[in-house]
C-alpha cells in the first residue's frame, strides 16, 4: 500500500521495488547486457526428509562450472529464520541471493506485523521469488530450492519442492534435488520413516549424499583429507540445530566400516 509515495506494506521486496529499484539485481537484465552466456559456477546436491520431532536439511559443498570445480565449499543450507530453512540448488549467485533475501523480507515482515508469517506463508514468499526469476532462468540462471521448517501451529516438521516456474509442492517424507537428487532420493526411499530419531535422520542424510557422490560426479562427498563435510541442520519445535562436522564424520565413518564388512 502506498500513502504520499511511503510503502506501508510489510514486504521487503515490494518496498525495493517501489522505494529503491536501483537496489535489486535483476539477473535477466545483467544476461542480456552480456555479449555472451556467462559461465556460472552452480550448486548441486540438497535434500529434505522428516523425522519424529521435526525435519532435517542437508547439502553437499561443492559448485561446478560445466566438469571443471568452481568451489569445494559453498554453502547451500541457510536458515531463514529460527524455525524454516532453504536449501539451494541452481545457479550459485542467484540462489545465494534469493536465500538470504528470504530471510530478511521474513525478519521484516515480523517487524511489521509484529508476528512471524505462518509456514505455509513463507514457502508461498519463496515460490513469488521463484517466479519473479523465472526470465532468469528461462537464459540457464535457474533456482529449484527446497524449503523446510518447524510448523508451530501444527506440531510437526514441513517440506516443500519448487519449480522454475514458482509451482510449490509439499512432501509428505523426503525430497532431494540438484544433479544428484535422483540418487539421494533413491537412497532416502530405502531407509526413511517419519518416525525416525533425530540421530537415524542424521545417518540417514549422510548415507544419501554419500550415495550421490558416488553416481554423480557434480554432487561432492565428504573430504577428509580437507576436512570439508556437508552441511546438515535440523528443525524442531526448539529451534535450529547445526550438525557438528564431528557427528558427521562419525556417521560417514561408520557408513565405510559397514561397507568394508559386506
Amino acid at each position: 500500500m502506498l500513502v504520499r509515495g511511503r510503502y506501508l506494506g510489510s514486504s521487503f521486496s515490494e518496498l525495493l521495488e517501489l522505494e529503491h529499484p536501483q537496489l535489486r539485481i535483476s539477473w535477466s537484465d545483467a544476461l542480456a547486457k552480456s555479449q555472451q552466456f556467462p559461465e556460472v559456477p552452480h550448486g548441486t546436491t540438497v535434500l529434505a526428509a522428516k523425522y519424529a520431532d521435526g525435519v532435517l536439511v542437508a547439502g553437499d559443498r561443492l559448485a561446478t562450472e560445466g566438469y571443471r570445480v568452481a568451489s569445494r565449499d559453498v554453502q547451500k543450507v541457510y536458515n531463514t529464520d529460527s524455525h524454516s530453512l532453504i536449501a539451494i540448488a541452481g545457479a550459485a549467485g542467484p540462489c545465494i541471493e534469493m536465500a538470504r533475501l528470504l530471510g530478511i523480507e521474513l525478519e521484516h515482515y515480523e517487524k511489521i506485523e509484529g508476528e512471524t508469517l505462518e509456514l505455509e506463508g513463507k514457502a508461498n514468499k519463496l515460490s513469488q521469488m521463484i517466479r519473479q526469476n523465472l526470465p532468469a532462468a528461462m537464459q540457464g540462471l535457474v533456482v529449484v530450492p527446497l524449503f523446510a521448517g518447524y510448523d508451530k501451529s501444527r506440531k510437526t516438521g514441513r517440506l516443500w519442492k519448487f519449480d522454475i516456474t514458482g509451482g510449490r509442492y509439499e512432501e509428505a517424507e523426503y525430497q532431494a534435488t540438484g544433479s544428484g537428487g535422483l540418487y539421494a532420493n533413491e537412497s532416502l526411499k530405502k531407509s526413511h520413516r517419519n518416525d525416525m530419531t533425530r540421530d537415524d535422520a542424521v545417518k540417514m542424510a549422510v548415507q544419501a549424499l554419500t550415495d550421490a557422490a558416488d553416481e554423480d560426479r557434480g554432487t561432492g562427498g565428504i573430504d577428509l583429507m580437507r576436512g570439508i563435510f556437508p552441511t546438515l541442520n535440523v528443525c524442531s519445535e526448539t529451534g535450529i540445530e547445526t550438525v557438528d562436522a564431528a557427528e558427521v564424520e562419525r556417521c560417514y565413518r561408520e557408513i565405510l566400516d559397514a561397507g568394508s564388512r559386506s
